[in-house]
């Protein structure tokens, strides 16, 4: 009997090891998340002028859903697993689901690259949580700075949109959260765990999207447009996300998403030709920055 078979957890983690998806770096799984993160959005934007925020929403979830299903077939994985990872599963549907909902309401009502500075505050957190060094709370402050340029600016109207934004946000620092539990074991398990969550968001998200998303299923255009966000917004993003969670300490995958606001930002002027001020443009500068000065942890 050789080591492995000795002990299942050295046959895990040599598995886990060997994993197609540990053949590229993390940062380059978060890069190609960071771009397609908010380019479905834009894309779903477009959508507005045919389909409501909430029906575009039911459509994005319903589509990643449908990949997942054909993809990893997640029933099984959720019936084989105990409790404890059951309410795991269920509870990282239930954030995927209300989080994709406020964002699709607040961007409904303000510019992407707004919603999307102010989704990375609840992320700073976690990464303020993991700081150890002086270089790392500098990196922090640099990067709040700029976020503050970016969002200051637009308190003074579309409150609605900015009550959905911040939900948004709150909700976002949970899918962090419970997207590192479910990445825990290796990329391959944790694209299972997200693919039976995201059946679980479907049914969430079902009695409030549903009515609106009927007009697209008139259209075969619309019904392609749809599926089509849902596989830039939710399944390429998502699966990167685990792949690079399952190897970035949560910290600086948190601060990594600083990038989010320029990514945003530079997204909705291609897409979207939403041109931001001089002063968020220098805000965007300093999120970069702020990036750019952050080490990450030995751990």
């Amino acid at each position: 009997m050789n080591v492995e078979q000795a002990n299942p957890t050295v046959h895990r983690l040599a598995r886990t090891r060997t994993a197609p998806g540990d053949r590229l770096p993390p940062h380059l799984y978060f890069l190609v998340s960071a771009v397609f993160h908010y380019l479905g959005p834009a894309f779903a934007v477009l959508l507005f002028a045919r389909v409501e925020p909430l029906g575009v929403a039911w459509l994005r979830i319903a589509g990643a859903a449908l990949i997942f299903a054909a993809w990893r077939k997640p029933w099984r994985y959720f019936l084989q697993q105990g409790a404890a990872a059951r309410w795991n599963i269920v509870a990282l549907g239930v954030v995927l689901g209300c989080m994709n909902i406020c964002f699709y309401l607040a961007i409904d009502r303000l510019p992407l690259g707004t919603v999307g500075a102010i989704e990375f505050l609840g992320p700073i957190v976690l990464a303020l949580a993991g700081t150890r060094s002086r270089r790392n709370a500098v990196a922090l402050a640099v990067a709040v700075a700029g976020v503050w340029m970016l969002t200051h600016l637009r308190f003074a109207g579309a409150s609605t949109g900015i009550v959905y934004a911040f939900a948004n946000c709150a909700l976002f620092m949970l899918y962090i959260v419970l997207g590192h539990r479910a990445a825990k074991d290796g990329g391959g398990e944790g694209i299972d765990r997200l693919a039976a969550a995201m059946l679980v968001a479907l049914l969430l998200v079902m009695p409030f999207g549903l009515h609106d998303a009927a007009v697209a299923m008139a259209s075969p255009v619309l019904l392609a447009a749809g599926i089509g966000v849902g596989i830039s917004s939710s399944v390429i993003p998502y699966v990167c996300d685990q792949f690079a969670m399952a190897r970035l300490p949560r910290a600086t995958f948190a601060l990594l998403l600083a990038l989010l606001p320029a990514t945003a930002s530079v997204i909705g002027i291609v897409v979207l030709h939403q041109i931001p001020s001089r002063i968020e443009m220098t805000g965007i500068a300093l999120v970069i920055a702020g990036v750019g000065l952050h080490r990450a942890s030995r751990r």
